[in-house]
């Protein structure tokens, strides 16, 4: 993208210098003030080019420590540059204009070559134009967006002075000075235009309509709760953008990470090269339950809980939890951390909320293990059997695996129950297998069960 702005003004340079030598010897040979003008206008375009190029080299260095979002507004500085050569060149054409419409006689003499020369300067100029409003618009370039506009000024400007030569040739001398004049209008014209788009790029103005359809994307996509804010600011060919966000506290942050992805994914689909910034902002959403507050206040903290229990007594809540520590942590400490939890809930759900929270050992670090012998296995194996058939509930044990740890044996296995069972009642009967189990066989510390319906 780079090597095609630089070569595109590259070429400007030398259109330039070929239009302003021919319109500058058929402007000295006519001794028309239009055609001498349009020249002034083609030798600035010449150094505005120049200029150009040189501002388009410094605008495609990287970002670095002191130039964090790049150099790409140096672009825009030397489109300022131009707007003011512009302006006083606009001055110049007009005052000489208004000079020669009070003089009695302005003798132009219209040459064949000077025709030819302004027809050529004429096919050169649309050429030019659209080839750099091409690039520009492919690489948003405002420097190359300037001499584009330079080229259309010059284009118009030796069509009329066509007209001058066509007015002059009819016996209307003074219509050179007066399109003279409108030349320097035009120019002043066209200076605005390109200083109003200049100074909105400088002042960081946002591009129109930009941010309605940022907000239009970002907001179809499922889980962004709401778009709070949206800036946009170009920099020469680079456009910043920054969006925030509304997402469900309750949100992973596997989630929250893959909408990011995705809200960065949808504004590239309409803005390829933009630079994007996404920030979520977890939120309380109106519809989650008490249980997910209290969940999303320990996950936190990082302590684990289970056996969340909420009930409504008289109008007040109480909510109760098994939390676990490390085992071999005080009671002082563990104690220390239940408190903290519990004023964290009472903060999020009222001082006057009972919170009761029975504390669990938890064995924080990875066990190492290996399997036992058969004959345990087998016989672990065999109570987990026996007990099932009391239960009623529990069938078909299998794939029992038992691991012993410096800690205990842990027993894995599998069992299937009616599948239209509500899922409390299998987990009682879960349960008190598991308490038969270990009242038989004391060095295990832990049962895992998988439960399957019954086929």
């Amino acid at each position: 993208m780079s090597n095609a702005k630089e070569n595109a003004a590259l070429s400007s340079i030398a259109a330039s210098i070929v239009i302003t030598l021919g319109k500058g010897w058929a402007g000295l040979a006519t001794g028309s003030l239009a055609l001498i003008s349009d020249a002034a206008h083609s030798l600035l375009d010449v150094a505005a080019t120049t200029m150009t190029w040189l501002a388009i080299r410094a605008a495609s260095k990287p970002a670095d420590d002191d130039h964090h979002y790049g150099h790409g507004k140096v672009e825009s500085v030397a489109a300022l540059v131009e707007t003011a050569f512009l302006f006083l060149l606009s001055g110049a054409v007009a005052i000489e204009g208004i000079r020669r419409l009070w003089e009695e006689h302005s003798a132009v003499n219209v040459h064949w070559l000077a025709i030819v020369v302004l027809i050529l300067s004429i096919a050169i100029d649309s050429w030019r134009y659209l080839t750099l409003s091409r690039i520009a618009k492919e690489t948003h370039s405002e420097a190359l967006a300037a001499d584009a506009l330079h080229f259309s000024s010059d284009l118009i400007n030796s069509a009329l002075v066509l007209a001058a030569f066509g007015a002059s040739a009819l016996g209307y001398p003074q219509a050179d000075a007066l399109v003279a004049v409108g030349v320097s209008i035009f120019i002043a014209i066209a200076g605005y235009r390109l200083a109003k788009r200049t100074l909105s790029t400088l002042l960081d103005a946002a591009p129109s309509g930009l941010a309605s359809q940022i907000k239009k994307l970002v907001s179809e996509i499922p889980g962004i709760v709401n778009v709070d804010e949206i800036k946009a600011r170009q920099a020469g060919s680079d456009l910043f953008i920054e969006v925030e966000v509304s997402v469900a506290r309750s949100m992973s942050f596997d989630r929250v990470g893959a909408l990011k992805n995705a809200v960065i994914s949808a504004i590239r689909s309409e803005f390829i090269d933009a630079v994007i910034t996404v920030t979520a902002t977890p939120i309380t959403l109106d519809e989650e339950t008490v249980l997910e507050r209290v969940i999303i206040i320990a996950a936190r903290r990082r302590i684990p809980v289970h056996h969340v229990t909420v009930q409504e007594i008289d109008g007040n809540l109480s909510v109760s939890l098994d939390l676990e520590v490390d085992g071999k942590m005080s009671l002082s400490d563990a104690h220390t951390i239940a408190s903290q939890l519990e004023n964290a809930i009472q903060e999020e759900l009222g001082a006057e909320t009972e919170v009761e929270t029975h504390i669990e050992p938890l064995v924080i670090s990875s066990l190492i293990g290996h399997d036992v012998d058969e004959a345990r296995r087998a016989n672990i194996a065999r109570s987990l059997i026996e007990n099932a058939l009391s239960s009623h509930t529990i069938t078909d044990i299998h794939n029992v695996r038992v691991r012993a740890t410096e800690h205990g044996l842990i027993v894995n296995y599998h069992c299937r129950v009616d599948p239209n069972l509500e899922v409390t009642l299998v987990h009682e009967a879960v349960d008190q297998l598991e308490h038969r189990v270990r009242k038989d066989n004391h060095d295990i510390l832990r049962i895992v069960s998988h439960t399957e319906p019954l086929k």
